[in-house]
């Protein structure tokens, strides 16, 4: 039986990227040492896109993580102690494999 998860969802829609996007862009037009080469909307672009790039891996990383406690010998129930605790810390091995 396959149980579904909420993970399984997008993890942040697309308006939501796009605010963030637009916070991100505004907040650094309102510091007086900044000043962009490019008009705001196409910064603002750019931050949308790493945004999504960073989310991305964020989710590849989280199913690496799933995947090696899925790969356990006995079952390991999601939520549990033991589940948590696996999940940080196969979560902090990805962090280090990919140099962060």
């Amino acid at each position: 039986m396959r149980v579904e998860r909420e993970e399984e969802k997008p993890r942040i829609s697309r308006d939501k990227v796009n605010k963030l996007s637009h916070v991100v862009v505004e907040a650094l037009a309102a510091r007086p040492e900044v000043s962009f080469h490019q008009d705001h909307n196409t910064v603002r672009l750019a931050v949308r896109r790493l945004l999504e790039q960073m989310f991305a891996g964020e989710a590849k990383m989280d199913e690496a993580v799933r995947a090696k406690i899925t790969s356990q010998k006995k079952g390991i129930l999601e939520g549990s102690d033991e589940w948590e605790i696996l999940y940080r810390k196969y979560y902090q091995e990805e962090l280090k494999r990919l140099g962060v």
